[in-house]
């Protein structure tokens, strides 16, 4: 069978993804998941006819939330659904390209190489913000630009100004694709009010982190309704089940508003007390952290990874060296993972 895959299939390293790696154990603080369980309620019918492509009643409620039109809304099966229907609409396998900035999310060079598309690698810089010049240089070619902020793994963002003067630089030239999957607990930062400005703008969300719906794969893509036209183009003719459609409906009802805003703050809370006590300890560096994780160096982030594993404290490790990163879970999961690492870190010096 692998003979018989596309060369680029058989070539391919699969994204490694939390459940991917697995791991035992009873604090899970490596798929950057919510730890609140809510619980809905659904009547289930209508489930021998085919859903709508695009849900009105799904699309309504998140153009409302994102402060957007319902025709420049597009619902994915999650964000990364977003991304290959990107690649796949606007890149030529063998001719073009994208440029993604990493360390970042894996995902972007996954999609694109799955399908043939270059991949142009342009290095965040020491301070993990755009390259600017680097960028320019390497735009030949290139169809989409992918940027996340918050960014995954470092968890910072990404200069406004700088990302303003991308967009001047690929107008007519490329898409800048702004990956917000974590803007949820930092709306301020969003790009959002770009999207009248700039019409090669395009935003994936997703309601897998701040409303606690990773299960239920809905994700979305933001941009001008004539952006929007092309991708639909290309997506399945029936992406979002039913009942993903009335659940993710009900979470953005004023009251599943409500709860998951309650819920955004909780997080936020536990993000600033993790990153305090984690702080205080010698030869720690905690990077600043705007999403629901946060980048933490170690001495030996190997084998603090590796020791947490053994303990059944699941976390991710990271390419960057001695880096492992720690998604925020509820008030007793950080403490308990603070706790280990004191120990660990303690023994390790003694």
């Amino acid at each position: 069978m692998e003979k018989l895959a596309r060369k680029q299939v058989q070539a391919l390293t699969p994204y490694l993804s939390a459940r991917r790696i697995g791991g035992s154990g009873d604090v899970w603080l490596n798929a950057n998941e919510s730890p609140f369980d809510n619980t809905y309620t659904l009547e289930a019918s209508s489930l021998n006819r085919y859903s709508d492509c695009q849900p009105p009643q799904l699309i309504s409620a998140y153009a409302a939330y994102a402060g957007v039109t319902p025709e420049q809304v597009l619902t994915t099966r999650g964000a990364d659904e977003g991304i290959e229907l990107l690649v796949r609409a606007f890149c030529e396998p063998g001719e073009d390209a994208i440029v993604y900035c990493p360390p970042t999310y894996g995902m972007y060079a996954i999609s694109a190489e799955t399908i043939g598309v270059e991949r142009k690698v342009v290095p965040l810089t020491d301070e993990w913000q755009l390259d600017l010049p680097a960028i320019e240089r390497s735009l030949d070619k290139v169809k989409l630009v992918f940027v996340c902020s918050p960014n995954n793994p470092t968890g910072n963002l990404i200069n406004r100004d700088d990302i303003i003067a991308l967009l001047e630089m690929t107008q007519d030239k490329a898409i800048v694709v702004m990956d917000e999957a974590y803007i949820d607990f930092c709306p301020e930062a969003s790009t959002v009010d770009l999207l009248n400005d700039y019409p090669h703008l395009a935003i994936l969300r997703t309601m897998s982190k701040a409303f606690a719906l990773a299960g239920l794969r809905c994700g979305f893509t933001l941009a001008n309704e004539a952006l929007i036209n092309v991708l639909l183009k290309v997506i399945a003719p029936y992406p979002v089940p039913v009942p993903v459609a009335d659940i993710a409906c009900l979470a953005l009802s004023k009251d599943g508003l409500e709860r998951a805003t309650t819920q955004i703050a909780t997080l936020n809370e536990n993000r600033t007390y993790l990153a305090a006590e984690l702080k205080e300890i010698a030869n720690v560096t905690v990077y600043s952290g705007f999403g629901n994780y946060l980048l933490i160096r170690f001495p030996n982030g190997d084998a603090l990874f590796k020791a947490a594993w053994d303990a059944g404290i699941i976390l991710r490790n990271s390419p960057i060296q001695d880096c492992v990163r720690i998604s925020i879970g509820s008030r007793e999961e950080c403490e308990k993972t603070l706790n280990f690492i004191k120990t660990q870190l303690a023994q390790i010096t003694a």
